[in-house]
């Protein structure tokens, strides 16, 4: 009730501010103001990307080899009996002295816990933990089950269709050693980006939010988890009492509740790992609505007392606010345009003055449109590698990508949350189709 009361009084609140200035002043200038204030921040975290890049080019950081934290591998499955096998037998080839693998069957109807069983019995490294039929859902339910038996200094999950290199936690750990860091998180890659558009486009939107994890590393901002692929300290995790059994975004949750506690969390672009894209459109929409809900869920529940945290550092919270405003200039566009087109159809304005209206509101959108695209073809020619001309081609789909999937979306979700009740749906994303592929071509070359 408090987070639909809370989104109630901001787009009250913003409505009313369009109203009132749309009569009195040109709200595009303000709407340009927010926009130039995001580029400035922007080109500030590329600055200090670049100058952190200097810095340690000309002084390396000496690496600990002592710093060997025993480290508890916690892998969430719900219903993965096509790829878990491969998961596990992926991450068993770590080069890493000290680790254990528990996977959790999270109340699976196929044969996940026949399978986790098995390799529980072929390795000594991997435990099962089997979860009952009445556990409390949710991953973070899981997760919270899995620490009790946990030995680790460290947690690091993974998904259950998550890949690594071996030298994968050697990369990783160093980041953790300092005593006011928390958490690190790794680099997310599609493995299968070239399946089709989807998958490219999701792939293109990671590296998208490597640049900017990197950049909000370089500035001390509030860097975030990612789920997959995440280490924590076992200290951070008791210092926050655990996962919060009652969010859909466990990694979202954690991220901002460790920057309250006054941890920071670092971000790791060296350390990879490799998941499954989503090929269909739907089940991208179903997990997408899961990710922004959770996005804007928690930013209601905790920006309050993030802006009055007396441990949180001032970058932090000042990069929190900055963010925050990409989900506000959705919203203040659309509405934008609402009230223009409401005038002009109220105030019978002469057609042929319509540019007075609606022009001044599209190019601004185009604007930032080409902002939007310039970013990301900048992240994909300095992370993803990629040639100027395919850049080009590939910043423009996933521009195109993003609005479709993140504006329409993000209506739906305030509306869900100011007239719906709040559930637990996951919206359970199918994994397993690049491992069926892997080893129909393994079948075929048999016959061959």
């Amino acid at each position: 009730m408090r987070e639909r009361i809370l989104l109630f009084v901001i787009l009250t609140c913003l409505g009313v501010f369009l109203y009132i200035f749309q009569n009195h002043v040109n709200t595009v200038a303000g709407f340009v103001i927010l926009c130039v204030c995001m580029v400035i921040y922007g080109l500030y975290s590329i600055a200090a990307t670049k100058y952190q890049k200097r810095k340690l080019k000309k002084y390396p950081p000496v690496v600990n080899e002592n710093y060997k934290p025993f480290v508890s591998i916690m892998i969430p499955a719900h219903n993965e009996e096509s790829v878990i096998g491969y998961t596990i037998e992926n991450i068993l080839r770590l080069d890493y002295p000290k680790f254990e693998i528990i996977v959790i069957d999270d109340r699976s109807s196929d044969n996940t816990a026949s399978v986790i069983k098995d390799l529980e019995m072929r390795y000594d490294k991997v435990k099962a933990l089997i979860r009952n039929n009445g556990a409390f859902p949710g991953k973070s339910a899981v997760l919270n089950d899995a620490f009790k038996i946990a030995k680790g200094d460290a947690i690091l999950v993974f998904d259950a269709d998550a890949t690594v290199e071996p030298d994968f936690l050697n990369k990783l750990i160093p980041n953790l050693e300092p005593s006011d860091v928390g958490a690190v998180q790794a680099r997310k890659i599609i493995r299968n980006k070239d399946t089709n558009f989807l998958t490219r486009c999701q792939n293109n939107e990671y590296t998208f939010d490597t640049y900017l994890q990197v950049g909000r590393d370089a500035v001390k901002g509030a860097v975030e988890l990612r789920g997959n692929g995440e280490l924590i300290k076992r200290e951070a995790i008791e210092d926050i009492n655990g996962w919060n059994n009652y969010t859909i975004t466990d990694d979202l949750d954690m991220s901002t509740r460790l920057h309250m506690k006054g941890w920071d969390v670092r971000f790791c672009p060296e350390a990879c790992v490799y998941e499954e894209g989503i090929v269909y459109l739907m089940p991208l929409f179903r997990q997408r609505r899961r990710w922004l809900e959770g996005t804007i869920r928690r930013y209601l529940e905790y920006f309050g007392d993030a802006m009055k945290s007396k441990k949180m550092s001032l970058r932090a919270r000042f990069d929190m606010a900055v963010y925050i405003t990409q989900f506000i200039m959705p919203l203040w566009f659309m509405m934008e345009v609402v009230f223009r087109v409401i005038k002009f159809l109220t105030d019978k304005i002469d057609p042929y003055s319509l540019h007075n209206v609606l022009w001044s509101s599209l190019i601004v959108s185009a604007v930032v449109g080409f902002g939007f695209f310039f970013a990301i073809r900048y992240s994909l020619r300095r992370y993803g590698d990629l040639h100027r001309i395919k850049a080009f081609k590939q910043a423009l789909e996933t521009t195109v990508y993003f609005f479709i999937i993140w504006f329409p979306m993000e209506l739906f979700i305030c509306g869900k949350i100011l007239f719906c009740k709040k559930d637990m749906n996951w919206g359970k994303t199918a994994h397993g189709l690049v491992v069926e592929e892997k080893t129909r071509q393994e079948l075929e070359l048999q016959e061959v």
